[in-house]
């Protein structure tokens, strides 16, 4: 049941809004309610009962789909602010109650995962034993979109990402090599400038990667403009073995380099003269959110976890 005002009108439940916010994210019963955890008939009969409170029709319901109505579509919003809004005053009484307890939903982008996850999981284990880390690895603008959501709490990522209402907290600069075939020029030659990515043939992430994206740009910066792609890869991994196969050529990050040129013998990596092309990563958290001195913390003790990586790590302040 809602609530009341001292004006006696009744006020929606947070049960409610709950079950229409996910409504409005699915337009579909069955899969909104298997997203909260709710039956489908209790979810049904929360949506009715929140229009009636409100005095709105929030849906328009069909045999085949739901679909919001205009009031709807304007509701939804409020919804899901009112919810953001509850989740950030639990997350700061949990944050004052006890820091580094508690969830901690951690976003990582997949050319990142497999080299820096041993070093967070192995901190998390021996310094904040109570702190229960969730991973989760998908791309940048899917893990963006978990946290603005409050559906992830913290990421790590490249940079920059200029996005409004969220900070970023550097960790570390690494360069990229050339991976390359065996019978390859470039192979195992240290200096290379960068004007001789003009020329090659190099092979690429799918669509969605970050990392695809920032090899366009270093592209881009030394004149090469087709950047024409004829074979991509869903992972380094695979990447790594058709450069192996002979199809072309890639570029790495250094803390990829190890683990993924280990599982051939037919690789051989090539170094750029200085300034190598980079990267940047970083933890990112929401502006403002309550655990950001736990947060800042955890970014202070990872950067000195990853002093043995063939990285530069960075000050706080950079």
């Amino acid at each position: 049941m809602g609530g009341t005002k001292g004006n006696g009108r009744r006020q929606p439940s947070l049960a409610q809004l709950r079950a229409f916010a996910a409504v409005a994210e699915h337009l579909h019963f069955r899969d909104a309610a298997a997203a909260i955890g709710m039956s489908q008939p209790a979810l049904s009969g929360a949506v009715s009962a929140l229009e009636e409170v409100l005095g709105v029709t929030l849906l328009e319901r069909t045999t085949r789909k739901v679909l919001l109505s205009p009031a709807g579509e304007r509701l939804a919003v409020r919804a899901r602010a009112v919810l953001n809004e509850v989740g950030a005053l639990l997350e700061e009484a949990e944050a004052v109650r006890a820091p580094f307890t508690g969830a901690l939903r951690l976003g990582v982008i997949p050319t990142v995962a497999p080299y820096l996850l041993p070093a967070v999981l192995n901190l998390v284990h021996d310094r904040y034993p109570d702190l229960d880390l969730q991973v989760h690895e998908e791309q940048t603008a899917s893990l963006l979109d978990g946290l603005t959501s409050g559906r992830l709490d913290l990421l790590l990522l490249a940079v920059p990402l200029q996005v409004p209402g969220v900070t970023e907290l550097p960790l570390f600069d690494e360069d990229f090599v050339l991976v390359t075939p065996l019978d390859h020029w470039l192979g195992g030659r240290d200096g290379i400038p960068r004007q001789a990515l003009r020329e090659l043939n190099l092979l690429l992430l799918d669509e969605g990667h970050c990392l695809r994206d920032q090899a366009l740009d270093i592209c881009r910066e030394v004149g090469r403009e087709d950047a024409d792609v004829t074979t991509t890869a869903a992972g380094l991994s695979t990447l790594v073995q058709l450069v192996a196969g002979g199809l072309g050529v890639t570029l790495l990050p250094r803390t990829a380099l190890k683990v993924e040129t280990s599982r051939s013998n037919q690789l051989l990596t090539g170094y750029f003269a200085d300034p190598a092309p980079t990267r940047r990563i970083a933890f990112a958290m929401r502006t403002g959110t309550a655990r950001g001195a736990e947060y800042e913390e955890l970014a202070g003790a990872l950067r000195e976890a990853l002093r043995p990586l063939p990285v530069r790590v960075l000050g706080s302040g950079v």
